[in-house]
């Protein structure tokens, strides 16, 4: 059973913090709200840059000029938010295809199995150069970051749709002291319980929902909404049993109605259809006779709202069963 009070906290006080460590690791390289550094500046605050770090700050400069300060910030916030959570639902579902534990250890406890593994593990474009670099400098905090990096960018392979690619300003500012009890992991951790993530995907959609739940309020209160706006304002989430009973009405019903020997019982959401008038039961056969020959692979979303609607609302006018 989900906690959705203790999801909704996280969700919330997550994108607040996540956003305010992303704006301070863009301080960290001298951008901020009102001024950005020269795109070929060699070193910030005294402190000489790599050549990877000068690469994704470019980038970083590129998009706020473009985008603006906040929508970047925001962006960035919600792509970590995005890894994150669908790391911790794979960890605890043991869907994960290194097979290792990345936030907690067996006892589900916040000391990743992943950085104690950190010379075993193998990753696509991990370098152990680097590995054994920050294990001897005692540096966890940049270690785990650096593990964390490569483990996004090797799932890209298996879900490439989820696991884009963050070789870009994404990179640099992904937030420091993950380590910490009270840090965004920590009380991912802490704060939602494990039985709430195990068999559970829906409760990817809850934080999603609750992750945007402040700015949808803010949004709606506007009289016009900016194209940036218009999805926070406009995408809920969609509990399963609403998805079951609207698969089951539209989908369902298009395939008993050319299938009628076919076994619904265990649909939960299904409504039989009323009795109906003499004109109607003659108008159902034929449209049933039409979908007697359709092939699942031939079916396709369009279809099937226009035959909902159809039957709702044109040709059977009489009709009164549900769809």
């Amino acid at each position: 059973m989900m906690n959705k009070s203790a999801i909704k906290n996280y969700a919330v006080w997550a994108r607040k913090e996540l956003m305010k460590q992303v704006a301070q690791k863009a301080f960290e390289y001298g951008v901020t709200e009102t001024s950005v550094p020269d795109q070929n500046v060699d070193s910030i605050h005294g402190r000489l840059l790599s050549n990877q770090e000068k690469n994704e700050l470019k980038q970083l400069v590129s998009q706020i000029k473009k985008y603006g300060y906040d929508h970047v910030i925001e962006e960035v916030a919600y792509t970590w938010f995005n890894r994150f959570i669908a790391l911790r639902f794979m960890e605890v579902n043991n869907y994960l295809p290194q097979r290792i534990r990345i936030f907690t250890n067996e006892n589900n406890e916040f000391k990743p199995e992943l950085l104690n593994e950190a010379i075993h593990v193998e990753l696509e474009g991990l370098d152990q150069t680097k590995v054994f670099d920050m294990i001897e400098q005692n540096d966890r905090d940049s270690l785990y970051k650096y593990l964390l990096l490569c483990l996004c960018n090797d799932m890209k392979q298996y879900l490439p749709d989820m696991f884009t690619s963050i070789e870009d300003y994404k990179a640099l500012l992904m937030p420091d002291n993950l380590l910490r009890e009270d840090s965004v992991l920590g009380k991912l951790i802490e704060d939602i319980d494990e039985d709430s993530w195990l068999n559970q995907v829906q409760i990817i959609g809850w934080l999603y929902q609750y992750y945007n739940a402040e700015l949808k309020d803010a949004v709606m209160k506007k009289k016009n909404y900016t194209k940036d706006e218009i999805p926070a304002a406009t995408q809920l989430f969609t509990p399963d049993w609403i998805v079951r009973y609207m698969t089951e009405n539209s989908l369902g019903r298009l395939w008993i109605d050319g299938h009628p020997d076919f076994d619904h019982r265990e649909w939960k959401y299904y409504l039989e259809e009323a009795k109906q008038e003499p004109e109607v039961v003659k108008q159902l056969e034929g449209i049933k006779a039409e979908h007697a020959k359709l092939n699942p692979e031939d079916i396709t979303v369009i279809e099937i709202i226009l035959l909902s609607l159809i039957q709702c609302r044109g040709i059977i006018k009489k009709c009164s069963f549900a769809v």
